[in-house]
């Protein structure tokens, strides 16, 4: 039993003492829990998380006699160096080689094992947060205890996921959406009253809109300009349809997501072989040692001219003097992530999400957190691998020439993958992006000058070239909320958060995430070879069923499970008969004539009862690949 105490806080005192973060308005201040975090202009100053992690103090207002402070201290520096731990490694491999006590960097590929992050969690302190959230009282008046934002702010790896989504969503948006959602919650489980009015506190106001689906990204530029700083939930409905609701809505952040992929809007780092690429050449082993940027991970789809990149999007370095007037291509770039920002920004607090696959290194930009030689790996690992290995020569050379005696012959002896520096034809430009000049002058690069070139090219790759894109984005996701409500969660939960979940299916679990009705039961032949179907599909299938169902082609965090409303599935007469009926001839069994069709807005698929699973199957398939582009009436 815990004994809560209420008491209504002042404006002012909320906003020194509990740590967290400034409101726009004083007087809202309790409102949004005196409390996420820093100031949202403290964020764009990037910290290197390891000084954060071994600086020993916390990222908060907790006084230092408080006897919890060096506990909480020491597992903050027990989790982020579970965090650093690949880095760490090898660090150690380049000391031992620039020592050389290894002549082999063949190590640089292994990551090791981290320490899983449910061993961090507290499952005394999980519950408690999970009941002050859940308390209407609490939300209305602010008065939820300043160690619910303390220790969300600083040790935010002592909660599991899905109680931080919950206090991110209870804190971040305001008394009507933490209500709203507190609503939503008790009626999932079952704690809603019987009588409706008794309970529902908070409305949402909801924005309509219309836009064009042959104009997304014009369209959407306007809208967020418009309605992205409202409290107000958009609804999107598109020129000459009549669908609305749920769905277009989810459609619009899907196509929105596509949209700002296009290469030719020069956002993101590209895979062009005739561009992005670092040819190392000039010996014999040239095939082997030439090294795409990007290798394997993005590159441009001919069909849809989109980025696709594996291990997700990086911004494009553009030079600092590149011109940013209005009108110039750069300026358009900025204009475009001030929209992402927006977008981002919208998407969560609508929980709407996007198809939008960014890097685990954009995360950590978003997160105010700095990056570094050993971030590059994050989105392009060939690239980074060959910078390590550049990085480690430098170390070996600067140990060679702080030992004692003549080690000259040594150092020029030193070797990248069997060739001389010198034989790599590298110049002072950044690789893949010949217009950026990393240094002015016609200067090769060699042994001499390789840490300078180093360091010039992990400046340029995710700094200075970066900067003003970065920037640019915050400032417009700060126009919806303080995007340091973020740092409660990591990047990989961050990206759950925007993008949903992707979940293996299998037809045995399925059947307890599923509504059947109208004709329909778990038993039914149909409903049978539907959900084998579903256990059988490929990730590309799942992701064009979602689409064709909910409107999004991914689920939310905690997948089928969750969706809400949730996924029905009712049974679709034959129209053939109706019409036979009508004219008064003999019906006739025509399930294998028609399509399947749905209501996005409610998760509704309309299912005939087909006379085998091959005819099921391709039935599917041809109304999910045929059905994309239009809502219109069934």
């Amino acid at each position: 039993m815990y004994t809560i105490y209420y008491q209504k806080v002042d404006g002012p005192t909320d906003k020194s003492t509990s740590g967290g973060t400034n409101s726009t308005s004083s007087s809202k201040s309790a409102k949004a829990g005196g409390a996420s975090g820093s100031s949202s202009n403290d964020i764009t100053d990037h910290v290197s998380l390891l000084d954060s992690i071994l600086q020993g103090e916390l990222p908060c207002d907790m006084e230092r006699s408080n006897p919890t402070y060096d506990i909480l201290a020491l597992l903050r520096v027990l989790e982020g160096l579970n965090q650093l731990a690949p880095r760490l490694r090898i660090q150690a491999l380049c000391d031992k080689f620039s020592e050389g006590l290894v002549a082999s960097l063949d190590g640089l590929n292994l990551t090791g094992v981290r320490i899983p992050p449910e061993e961090f969690v507290n499952s005394k302190l999980t519950p408690k947060l999970a009941r002050q959230i859940q308390d209407a009282l609490a939300l209305c008046s602010g008065s939820l205890p300043s160690w619910c934002y303390q220790l969300t702010k600083t040790c935010p790896f002592l909660f599991p996921f899905e109680t931080r989504r919950q206090f991110f969503y209870s804190t971040a948006f305001g008394l009507s959406r933490a209500l709203y959602r507190l609503q939503q919650q008790q009626g999932a489980d079952g704690q809603g009253s019987a009588n409706d009015r008794e309970v529902r506190l908070g409305r949402l106001q909801r924005q309509k809109v219309r836009v064009s689906r042959s104009r997304i990204l014009d369209s959407a530029a306007k809208v967020m300009e418009m309605y992205s700083s409202q409290k107000a939930v958009l609804e999107v409905e598109y020129f000459g349809e009549v669908g609305t609701g749920l769905g277009p809505t989810l459609e619009f952040y899907t196509l929105l997501s596509h949209d700002l992929q296009k290469v030719e809007l020069g956002m993101w780092r590209t895979n062009s072989c005739d561009k992005n690429s670092m040819e190392i050449d000039g010996y014999d082993q040239t095939e082997d040692l030439k090294c795409q940027v990007g290798s394997g991970l993005s590159s441009v789809s001919g069909s849809e001219n989109l980025i696709q990149s594996r291990l997700g999007l990086f911004p494009r370095p553009w030079p600092p003097n590149s011109d940013s007037s209005d009108g110039s291509k750069f300026h358009k770039v900025i204009e475009y992530f001030r929209l992402l920002g927006r977008v981002l920004a919208k998407a969560l607090q609508d929980g709407r999400l996007l198809d939008l696959p960014l890097s685990t290194a954009f995360y950590k930009l978003v997160l105010g957190q700095e990056l570094d030689l050993y971030d590059i790996v994050l989105f392009d690992p060939e690239f980074g691998k060959i910078l390590q290995e550049l990085q480690a020569l430098v170390r070996r050379k600067q140990h060679l020439e702080s030992t004692s005696g003549d080690n000259t012959e040594a150092v020029t002896q030193l070797r990248f993958r069997g060739a001389q520096v010198d034989d790599l034809c590298l110049d002072f430009t950044l690789p893949g992006y010949p217009e950026y000049v990393l240094k002015p002058g016609e200067e090769n690069v060699d042994i001499n000058n390789l840490e300078e070139y180093i360091s010039l090219v992990v400046d340029a790759t995710v700094k200075s070239g970066i900067t003003r894109q970065v920037e640019a984005f915050r400032a417009g996701f700060n126009q919806v909320f303080d995007i340091s409500s973020l740092q409660i969660f990591s990047p990989n939960e961050l990206d759950c958060l925007l993008c949903g979940r992707r979940e293996l299916w299998k037809a045995e679990t399925l059947v307890d995430h599923i509504k059947f009705d109208h004709g329909y039961t778990a038993k039914s032949p149909a409903i049978i070879n539907l959900l084998e179907i579903m256990g059988e599909f490929s990730p590309e299938q799942q992701r064009a069923f979602c689409q064709f169902v909910t409107g999004a082609p991914r689920l939310p965090p905690g997948g089928l499970a969750v969706l809400n409303p949730k996924l029905t599935i009712v049974r679709k007469h034959s129209s053939t008969a109706a019409t036979n009926a009508s004219n008064g001839t003999v019906p006739a069994e025509s399930a294998d004539d028609d399509l399947p069709s749905v209501m996005t807005c409610a998760n509704y698929l309309k299912l005939p009862p087909y006379s085998t699973k091959e005819v099921m199957y391709k039935k599917l398939l041809y109304a999910i690949s045929e059905g994309q582009g239009s809502f219109d009436l069934s």
